[in-house]
């Protein structure tokens, strides 16, 4: 079972990551749940939702509370120790943040990836919205879900003109990620400075 959190704040969009995640995944022919955790948090306060993806039904239904993938989509709270240090060892962190992968590798045992997901969003969808972008991500980075499925959720989640520019800034996030999988993994910045 692959047991995924996705922080960020409160009206970022980490419940319909976590919808569209698991939509995804069901695609794809995965058991999946997604689901928030809602305590008395307000707009801009810290939400965490989780995922579940697996090849057998999934009978679990508590909290996440050391998850195999961090989809962090808000960079204020990449380097927040209790959350980073909760990600299992050998598991994957995947931040929206310009930092460098290693300013957050010392504070995990996780692997860390980083990515300019806001500035993807803006670029392409015209809004601060980062969830799908970061979905892209996680499609090339894990493997665990197609970037088409993806974007097949994405596109009944949010039908249109909105579905289609989702769409293209995960694929956008997904090929950046995806050649930097490829080619530099000693360095695991998305889109990144130029290498030495």
């Amino acid at each position: 079972m692959l047991e995924v959190l996705i922080y960020g704040r409160g009206g970022q969009g980490n419940v319909t990551a976590a919808e569209i995640l698991a939509g995804a995944a069901f695609e794809d022919g995965l058991y999946s749940q997604g689901y928030p955790f809602f305590g008395s948090e307000r707009m801009g306060s810290p939400v965490q939702a989780y995922v579940r993806l697996d090849q057998q039904p999934i009978r679990l239904r508590s909290q996440i509370r050391h998850p195999d993938i961090l989809l962090i989509q808000d960079e204020t709270l990449a380097t927040d120790v209790n959350i980073l240090g909760a990600v299992k060892a050998g598991g994957t962190i995947i931040a929206n943040t310009r930092k460098r992968p290693e300013e957050l590798q010392a504070l995990t045992p996780a692997r860390v990836w980083t990515l300019p997901a806001l500035q993807i969003a803006m670029d392409v969808i015209g809004r601060p919205n980062t969830n799908v972008v970061m979905l892209g991500a996680f499609a090339a980075i894990t493997g665990a879900v197609s970037l088409e499925a993806i974007q097949r959720a994405a596109r009944r989640r949010f039908p249109g003109a909105v579905g289609e520019r989702n769409c293209e800034a995960a694929r956008r996030a997904y090929e950046l990620a995806l050649t930097e999988r490829k080619g530099h993994e000693a360095d695991t910045r998305i889109g990144g400075a130029a290498r030495h």
